[in-house]
């Protein structure tokens, strides 16, 4: 188990290293891609050699950032002083290959915001209470005094904006919203990058959509409600990662509904699970933690063997038992 960091110790290892290796969970959403961009631009601003990586490539919905083709795919050992992971709670979600590539690094950090890490590496900052992970950077930016580039400046935003549902989410802060008028204030054009994030998705994410609603079911009392993305249906309609963000949202927004789950199959017959609470007393990190997978109270995740039939038996017979002891029936 790392050590908790302390700023001066934070301090210590951006201004001693030079080599510096970015990387963050595999599937990366807008807060992954758009710390990392943060980051690596600020370091690089600093004079700093800064190689950033992912195990899959940067959706296709959040590749209009500037710098998002700066994330490589781990293809060779990687020559770092240290290895900064962000937005991972789980040593494993970072990807099999970006471990093997990272292998030889000698120091690792630690940066996340879920209740969940498991504080792996040999320093560890974790802010529970942040909104997103583009928070905690833009705090180290404000804290140590380091310049904030204009690619920088909008990926914080994009980080936080899509961590938040656009600020809709019970994560949002005083502090969050203090961020982004500070971002305003140097220059950020919010308008048009929340168009990009959340107004400019292929067509085929409407077809997505339309494919899930076919497979909508609910608990007999409302309560609980998930649908299931199955490899046929991805293959079909060409269905690439990013698409499905944010859609768990629809079901969230069904009157009645504390909890939400989606199951999709992924590769090697396994299944991911994405559960989503609008109520603070239905703590969904709970359901998948029995799992191995883990996250925020409101938000979590997990990775189960298939078939989906199996898994969805499992998933929701906790997930009922969890809403239950709430106190808002079901089963």
């Amino acid at each position: 188990m790392g050590k908790e960091a302390t700023l001066e110790e934070l301090a210590a290892v951006f201004g001693d290293y030079h080599r510096i290796a970015l990387v963050s969970h595999m599937r990366p959403d807008g807060d992954a891609i758009g710390s990392v961009v943060a980051m690596k631009a600020v370091l690089e601003e600093l004079g700093k050699e800064v190689v950033a990586l992912n195990e899959d490539p940067v959706p296709e919905n959040l590749t209009f950032l500037e710098g998002a083709d700066g994330i490589q795919r781990p293809d060779a050992p990687v020559d770092a002083d240290v290895v900064v992971a962000l937005d991972t709670a789980n040593k494993a979600r970072l990807g099999k290959r970006c471990l093997e590539v990272l292998a030889e690094v000698p120091r690792w950090v630690n940066i996340d915001h879920h209740v969940s890490n498991e504080f792996y590496g040999d320093l560890v900052f974790i802010d529970e209470e942040a909104a997103a992970v583009g928070e905690i950077v833009y705090g180290l930016i404000m804290e140590f005094g380091w310049p904030l580039p204009p690619a920088a400046r909008d990926a914080l935003y994009v980080a936080v904006s899509t961590d938040t549902g656009s600020f809709q989410y019970s994560n949002t802060r005083a502090a969050t919203h203090e961020m982004v008028s500070d971002l305003l204030g140097r220059g950020l054009d919010a308008g048009s990058l929340s168009t990009l994030i959340y107004h400019n998705y292929p067509f085929r994410r409407v077809e997505l959509l339309r494919e899930l609603l076919q497979t909508l079911e609910h608990s007999d009392d409302g309560r609980v409600a998930w649908w299931t993305l199955t490899e046929e249906v991805k293959d079909r309609l060409g269905v690439k990662p990013g698409d499905s963000e944010g859609l768990i949202d629809v079901l969230r927004a069904i009157r009645g509904v504390v909890a939400v789950v989606f199951f999709e199959e992924v590769e090697d017959g396994m299944v991911r699970v994405s559960t989503r609470s609008k109520d603070p007393r239905v703590d969904v990190c709970k359901i998948c933690a029995e799992f191995g997978g883990g996250g925020h109270v409101m938000a979590s995740g997990a990775r189960l063997p298939g078939p989906v039939e199996d898994a969805r038996k499992r998933v929701l017979a906790v997930a009922f038992e969890v809403v239950e002891a709430a106190g808002l029936s079901t089963p």
